[in-house]
Parts: structure tokens; sequence; C-alpha cells
């Protein structure tokens, strides 16, 4: 439930096709490709265990208490029905990662196999690389406006993920409808993240003083953290799209 109430939004029916990334990892025989896939709930949940593990993978991230504002209380659990709720009430964006050995393709490109085909009978913990949900940020007359959640398992991370996501971000949203993005809470000391979208040219809309109430990362308690908003608008697809 958003300040405005609930946004309710229609399902997709129509999927944009699968596209490639390059990968400008550092790692000695990483892959040098993601292929990024457009998904419901519902086209998700017809690949057994696929929706449970990027479920406990954001949990995981909450529990964390440094990116996002929810708050996981002692003694609580975060449902699967919560988690279906909010990071797939939507449009959600999952990247797989390619192969050793395949050769570089250009951002964007078409990837004309499935999904499956992409995963190629890997576990979901060695095949997906992150995924993020895009959805409208506000109801109504604003809702041309999207907002994005970015999620790369700990074990994906150092790879470049994050930074391929943000590119194909640029390339999707446009065309799921959305005119801009605005993120409403990256928190100033998420310096990645800040940097990431400052190299894409968003805007730092606003400082919010005090919005996070965040865990530190050496454990020894928390604290009050300012974010940044950060806005951009879209540059629109082309007409042959």
């Amino acid at each position: 439930m958003s300040a405005y109430g609930a946004i309710t939004t229609p399902t997709n029916t129509i999927f944009l096709p699968s596209t490639t990334w390059h990968l400008k990892s550092k790692r000695p025989g990483a892959p040098s490709n993601l292929t990024i896939h457009h998904m419901t709930l519902a086209t998700a949940e017809a690949f057994p265990g696929l929706v449970d593990y990027i479920h406990k993978t954001f949990a995981d991230e909450l529990e964390r208490g440094q990116t996002y504002p929810q708050e996981i209380l002692a003694g609580e659990e975060y449902t699967r029905a919560s988690f279906d709720a909010y990071y797939f009430g939507k449009d959600v964006l999952v990247a797989v990662l390619g192969k050793e050995g395949d050769e570089p393709q250009q951002d964007g490109a078409a990837f004309l196999a499935g999904f499956a085909e992409a995963v190629d009978g890997r576990s979901w913990e060695e095949s997906i690389a992150g995924c993020y949900y895009v959805k409208p940020n506000y109801p109504g007359r604003s809702s041309h406006i999207c907002n994005a959640g970015f999620l790369v398992p700990p074990t994906q991370r150092g790879r470049g993920v994050g930074a391929v996501l943000a590119r194909s971000f640029l390339h999707y949203g446009p065309r799921l409808g959305y005119e801009a993005s605005v993120f409403n809470l990256v928190y100033v000391n998420n310096i990645a993240s800040v940097k990431l979208w400052e190299a894409l040219d968003f805007e730092k809309a606003g400082r919010i003083p005090r919005a996070g109430r965040l865990k530190k990362a050496d454990g020894s308690g928390e604290e009050f953290v300012d974010a940044w908003v950060f806005y951009r608008r879209f540059d629109a697809p082309s007409p042959a799209e």
C-alpha cells in the first residue's frame, strides 16, 4: 500500500522480447553476457522453484537491512504472499548468466531462445544473475512515472551485474510504456548505487534527511542515513521497435 492507496495496474498480456547484454566482469573465466527475460508472476511460476529462490534472496536482503526500507521484525517471517504482492505485482525482468566462452554481444541484441534454454539445466543459484521489478511509482495521472527495485544475489556480486541491469532498465522502462523513472530512496551510503545512477544521467531531485534507520555494515547497531531521490526521463524507443 502506497501513500496514495493501492496502485492497481492491468496484467500484461504482451511480453517484451528477451535480450542479450555484455557483462564486463573482471573474474577469470566469467561469462561475457547476460540474457534478460520479461516475466510476470504467472510466467515465472511455470519454472519450479524460481520464485521461491528470488523470494528467499530478497528476504535475506531485507534482513541485511541496508538497502530497502522494509523491516522484518524479530519473530516475523517475510511470507511468499507478501513478496509476490510487492515484487511480482507488475513486471519483472530476470537476468540469466551466459556461458563461459560465449562471444560478447551488443547491448540489447535479440536473444531468440527462451528462458529455459538460457538456464540450460543449471540451478537457480548458478544461473540467475539478478532481477528487478518495474511498476508505477504513482497512481492514475502520474502512473507514467515508474519505479524499479533491483536485486543481485550475493554470489553474483562483483561481476558488474548491477551495472548491466541498470543499463537494461533504460531499455525496458520506456518499452513497458513509462515516460520516466523515480527512485524514492537511494541511501547515501550505498555508494555503488549512487555512482551508478549518476553515471546513467539520473538527476538528484532531492535529499531526504534521516530517511532510513539502517543496520551498520560492521554489525555494531543501527544508524539514521539520508537518501537521494533520483529522477530520469527515458529516451523514447525508436519507431522501428
